[in-house]
């Protein structure tokens, strides 16, 4: 069974496990964003493969945030690929020390993200190997490599967070800015709900129809409008 789902023209998804990590084709190599939890780059890898790509082609890794099922399995990726590595500068603490999460970070209230979390993250430790970011990234740049993609820095999940838009074709990298497993939620965890949520209000203002997540299945219609639909009652559950 493939481990790869093609988005679009040149996205695909690819599954790891509970996590999504993002294969993006560009004129400058394949852009690979997010590398999943540690010791799982063998599982990657298989999913690029899947893909129809091979792992070689890899020049840059753009991580969404310094989690570490998304950061995890950096420092390997890097060192069998040899690609650039790009993150927002309030997630490098986490990325230079390893450390998978914030101080501060708590579960979402409510059964399912307790359950969730005791199931699959709590697990999952606490530490991972680090590795040097080449490059920040900033709120409303363009990628270097794929100047049709947007950053949003998306803070509230991890202060580092960031989404990223493929403008022209309407999708929106999401990231953990929130899950659809169940529907549409709130992550499991977060430093801060409250900013969560402004953030996700404030990128469902931008124009995509479609939208993948670092967790769960995409949305394919009015993606925008759900999140906005979702999220703007003010109770954070």
């Amino acid at each position: 069974m493939s481990n790869a789902i093609q988005i679009s023209r040149d996205l695909w998804q690819l599954k790891i496990g509970t996590v999504n990590a993002y294969l993006l084709k560009t004129t400058d190599g394949l852009v690979l964003i997010d590398a999943g939890w540690p010791n799982k780059t063998e599982a990657l890898f298989q999913a690029v493969r899947d893909s129809g790509h091979n792992a070689k082609e890899i020049r840059h890794l753009v991580l969404t945030h310094g989690h570490i099922d998304h950061a995890g399995g950096g420092a390997d990726v890097l060192q069998r690929t040899g690609a650039s590595s790009y993150a927002h500068a309030a997630d490098l603490d986490l990325i230079n020390a390893g450390k998978a999460e914030h101080l501060g970070t708590s579960v979402t209230p409510g059964i399912i993200p307790t359950i969730v979390y005791l199931l699959f993250i709590k697990s999952g430790g606490t530490t991972y190997k680090s590795f040097a970011v080449g490059k920040t990234l900033q709120d409303g740049e363009r990628l270097p490599m794929a100047p049709d993609v947007e950053v949003i820095h998306s803070p509230g999940h991890s202060a580092g967070h960031i989404a990223l838009l493929l403008r022209q074709e309407g999708v929106l990298i999401a990231g953990d800015i929130c899950s659809n497993v169940m529907g549409l939620g709130y992550s499991v965890l977060n430093e801060d709900t409250a900013l969560a949520r402004r953030s996700l209000l404030r990128v469902a203002e931008y124009p995509f129809e479609r939208a993948v997540f670092g967790h769960g299945k995409p949305l394919d219609k009015r993606a925008n409008e759900m999140l906005k639909e979702r999220f703007s009652d003010v109770r954070l559950t």
